[in-house]
């Protein structure tokens, strides 16, 4: 039992392991510090990066069996966001199936909610997998020992910073301020000791001092790795740098690392909007900047595990959100197909073929072009370059109008006619709200949009949502304070 808590411990798990089973079973794909003091190899190195990328996929049961009351059986991105917002809702058929996600839904969760727990566990195991791997990949005595190549050391040490930043991302975001881990932990009284919330302004520090650091060691490439075109790249770290600073509303490096971004020219919006999903395209297409890479048929499984829920009748779009977009936008029948009930976004492909599957290949997005552009567009707005947000937001009207329908068509002439020259302010930062919510609807970013905008509580409420001021942070999870013995905090209101 000893031993086992104290893998827990070196894992981060100490802080959140939400159920016995899971202090019991080692995550899928953890690397040990056994396997690398008793062996250590280049491979084992390697491989503590590769395995911090895991816990970013919806393969199912990474953490523990079919753990439904610890919220652990696929990340709750879906639900935390997409269903918290007025973009979706648990199923196509509402029913009593797991009502925790209908209280995300409704806002009537509390602290020991299992998707606060699910976000939390899958977050910090990640954060505690790239912290063994920089303490590795730092240690220069074990890196001459296993003869890692300085070019691999710094490019495998770029990504982990990056994965580490995007983790935190993550929490701060949703949870506010968060306890911050940045080494292994080897004793009880290492942990208890970094058991404590810190503000987030310190955490939005270190996400930014990671990404400035795998800024630097990351290769000037689209890819990074040329046979692993899913490892991060230097565009990504620049990407999420635009997105921190855009969180935090510093306007002018949102701009400054957007315009570094299109200076790589490596980017671009596709010519047809569905390129960016479709299975068939992936890696092949220029609009996905950092993405998950779902692959079948791999041990241990390694398939987007999220398309097996969507077989089983979960998340389906509301019918507001069927009615935000204009008339014959092709973006509408690209992503929802309701007659038949499927997401294509979320299934990879436009005939539904991988609902139900488990174990499908199809990606999983977390930044494109599109999405990026439309930051700039907001910080263009907000520093008063109002034409030059008005010309990005008809960049994305223009190639949703002519992208190919899911018919195999074209839209109807006079489809989403361009925005004409503006200078208020506040009409041009509507058309950037519509333009985001139906440009990336079902891709994770509808809930913080609206949070970071100060619109929820407007926006949701008019929905009959019972939104409160409380709920622009997550509670923590309840079973975390309690582990802590109080040195973790909950936020107010909860």
């Amino acid at each position: 039992m000893k031993k086992r808590y104290a893998s827990a411990l070196v894992a981060g798990l100490i802080l959140v392991a939400g159920c016995k089973k899971e202090l019991y079973k080692d995550p899928i794909g953890l690397i040990t510090p056994d396997q690398v003091n008793t062996d250590p190899t280049a491979n084992t190195v390697t491989s503590s990066v590769t395995t911090s990328y895991q816990l970013l996929s919806n393969t199912l049961n990474i953490m523990g069996t079919w753990n439904w009351d610890g919220g652990t059986v696929f990340r709750n991105d879906l639900i935390v966001q997409d269903v918290a917002s007025d973009d979706a809702q648990k199923k196509w058929n509402p029913d009593g199936d797991q009502a925790w996600m209908d209280q995300i839904d409704n806002f009537s969760f509390i602290a020991t909610n299992q998707a606060f727990n699910g976000i939390w566990v899958y977050d910090y195991e990640g954060i505690s997998r790239t912290n063994m791997a920089i303490n590795y990949l730092t240690d220069d005595a074990l890196i001459a020992k296993v003869g890692l190549a300085s070019d691999l050391r710094n490019r495998s040490l770029g990504e982990v910073y990056f994965l580490r930043a995007f983790y935190y991302f993550d929490l701060v975001t949703n949870f506010g301020d968060v306890p911050v881990l940045l080494k292994p932990l080897k004793s009880f009284a290492e942990a208890y000791e970094v058991a404590k919330r810190v503000p987030a302004a310190q955490v939005w520090d270190q996400i930014n001092s990671d990404l400035a650091k795998a800024r630097t060691l990351l290769p000037s490439a689209k890819f990074s790795s040329t046979t692993d075109k899913w490892r991060v790249s230097l565009g990504a770290v620049i990407a999420l740098q635009a997105k921190s600073a855009l969180y935090n509303q510093k306007w002018t490096d949102v701009i400054t690392h957007v315009n570094a971004l299109q200076t790589l020219n490596f980017y671009s919006l596709n010519p047809n909007y569905f390129d960016a999903f479709d299975q068939t395209k992936e890696f092949a297409e220029n609009e996905d900047i950092f993405v998950y890479d779902h692959q079948s048929g791999k041990t241990p499984q390694n398939g987007n595990g999220i398309c097996a829920p969507l077989g089983w009748g979960f998340f389906a779009p509301t019918t507001n959100f069927i009615n935000a977009f204009e008339a014959n936008d092709p973006r509408l029948g690209l992503t929802v197909d309701v007659p038949n009930q499927n997401i294509f976004k979320l299934l990879g492909d436009k005939t539904g073929a991988n609902k139900g599957n488990d174990d499908a290949g199809s990606n999983k997005i977390y930044i494109r072009m599109a999405d990026v552009l439309l930051w700039k567009a907001e910080a263009l707005n907000e520093t008063n370059d109002y034409a030059g947000a008005i010309a990005i937001i008809n960049q994305i009207r223009a190639r949703a109008r002519t992208s190919t329908t899911i018919s195999g068509g074209n839209a109807p002439a006079g489809t989403l006619p361009d925005r004409p020259a503006s200078t208020d302010k506040a009409t041009i930062k509507n058309w950037i709200v519509q333009e985001r919510r139906v440009e990336l609807g079902m891709e994770g970013h509808r809930f913080n949009d609206l949070k970071r905008w100060k619109l929820a509580k407007s926006v949701l409420t008019a929905l009959g949502k019972n939104f409160q001021d409380k709920n622009y942070v997550y509670p923590i999870p309840q079973g975390d304070i309690d582990k802590s013995g109080g040195t973790i905090t909950q936020n107010p209101g909860y």
